[in-house]
């Protein structure tokens, strides 16, 4: 909401903002309900936080269950089971059709065309004469000897290798199990680091398990369905995506999130000019810094009102489509040059760009007033104004701002690789909606934020039932933004 004329202007920059609300997720969504928000929640997803003894139990649990029903070695039945991502079903009904088949498709059999050499005393790197005891084959039979096997096996495994050694022989792609590398790795500390690689390996093969991306983190997440959700770690709080292990991004999925930032990253030098923080008012034309989260600006000078994005007059934005969310395509761009197809691509990038960034920078700016409405909160509570209880609902609300904002701001990712038609015309009008109703709660909360206490220390009854209604209706326009366009 709040503006800045050039004469206030603030000496902060991007890097003096403050970061993220870490937990806008946790508590809101039980509120939400209690005030009889719609209680299916798209992004309800039960997953399990596993540490490493946890975690290398349920390795064992299905490597031991798969190499007694296949009659092959645990470290065989690992290889079997990383082949196919673990997907033990998948791997039963392989082999009920042929076990030689499912084996050689691991690539830990050879397959029953390919004829084995007859064994030589001479080893096929470095072609010297060894003793027969000192060969060393797969059941491919290639013999190799054990100064040879052991040279290959250190390299891989320095570079980092777990799961995926192969045999030396050319064209021969049949995977070393880990009991036939281990041996051949000299000291305990390259074996340790082997051991860590192949549980890496395993974890990261497996359909139901992902390792957390924070740091140094042996926290490994549980599901059991993999899905584009939110996730949480409970050991470093790390928030991402279990199917990607990306940043959390619903409602875009997986690959276009992925093409997305690299298209950001890519086209930054020609994004750099639209990340300034000022404008003028469109009607006075004086010059305005941003320094909230709010697109509803008022200047501070001739009290007009106006959205940040557009600058078009806030009273045409309208309750029921908010125009500045939807690009406007040019329908006869497909007839005209190259080079105004290029500008024309170039001005969608952007268009979708400059709401993408606007909403980060939003975000960052609301977290700064949620803490200034937690120490306001403390404040008050120490004077006994109030308990922290009687309070709570405004930082509930900046929470709950952030979440929705959160969401908004990956709907422009999904929105600018979305083809034209029915169903994008349905969620441009559910993504105006949702734009709309944040912005009015954004606008609610920094009136609150900025609201003078009375004697009581309190805002009167119908400040704080408007500002609780406008929270259930952002987060009802999210939720079914979510229900409707979330991948599933």
């Amino acid at each position: 909401m709040s503006v800045d004329m050039n004469s206030q202007a603030s000496d902060s920059n991007e890097e003096d903002l403050g970061g993220d609300i870490a937990d806008y997720y946790d508590g809101v969504a039980g509120d939400m309900e209690q005030q009889g928000a719609d209680s299916f929640d798209p992004e309800e997803y039960q997953f399990t936080c596993l540490n490493y003894r946890e975690s290398q139990k349920v390795l064992c649990d299905e490597v031991n269950s798969i190499a007694a029903i296949l009659k092959v070695l645990p470290a065989v039945a690992k290889l079997v089971l990383v082949h196919f991502h673990w997907q033990v079903s998948q791997i039963l009904d392989r082999y009920k059709s042929s076990s030689s088949q499912l084996l050689s498709e691991a690539q830990v059999q050879p397959s029953s065309t390919c004829r084995s050499t007859p064994q030589s005393l001479q080893c096929g790197v470095c072609l010297q004469l060894v003793r027969r005891d000192s060969l060393l084959a797969l059941p491919c039979q290639h013999s190799f000897c054990k100064g040879c096997w052991e040279q290959h096996c250190t390299v891989l495994v320095k570079d980092g290798m777990g799961v995926g050694i192969s045999c030396m022989a050319q064209d021969c792609s049949l995977q070393m199990p880990e009991d036939f590398v281990l041996p051949l790795l000299p000291g305990e500390e390259l074996k340790d680091k082997y051991r860590r690689y192949l549980f890496r390996d395993y974890v990261e093969s497996h359909f139901q398990l992902q390792l957390c991306p924070g740091a140094d983190c042996p926290i490994v997440i549980q599901v059991q369905e993999p899905r584009a959700r939110r996730v949480q770690c409970i050991r470093c709080n790390e928030v991402f995506c279990f199917k990607c292990r990306a940043m959390y991004h619903a409602p875009t999925d997986c690959p276009t999130v992925r093409r997305w930032l690299t298209k950001c990253a890519d086209d930054s030098e020609t994004a750099n000019y639209i990340s300034a923080h000022t404008k003028d008012c469109p009607k006075c034309n004086i010059c305005i810094e941003k320094n909230g989260g709010c697109n509803h600006m008022q200047c501070s000078k001739c009290k007009h009102d106006f959205c940040w994005m557009c600058l078009g007059d806030w009273k045409t934005h309208g309750s029921e489509y908010y125009e500045c969310s939807r690009y406007k395509e040019n329908p006869d761009i497909v007839n005209q040059s190259q080079q105004a197809q290029a500008r024309e691509a170039l001005k969608k990038y952007l268009f979708y760009f400059e709401r993408w960034e606007n909403h980060n920078k939003s975000l960052q700016l609301e977290a700064q007033t949620y803490q200034r409405i937690q120490e306001k909160i403390q404040e008050r509570v120490m004077n006994n104004l109030g308990t922290w209880i009687d309070w709570q609902y405004m930082q509930n609300a900046a929470k709950l701002l952030a979440k929705c904002r959160y969401t908004l701001q990956y709907t422009y990712p999904y929105a600018y690789y979305m083809e034209s038609g029915p169903r994008k015309k349905l969620f441009e009008y559910q993504q105006a909606q949702l734009e709309a109703e944040i912005e009015n709660l954004s606008w609610k909360v920094e009136r609150a934020d900025s609201y003078e206490s009375g004697s009581e220390g309190e805002l009167n009854a119908n400040d704080r039932g408007d500002l609780e209604n406008q929270m259930h209706i952002a987060e009802q326009r999210r939720r079914t933004l979510l229900k409707d366009f979330h991948d599933t």
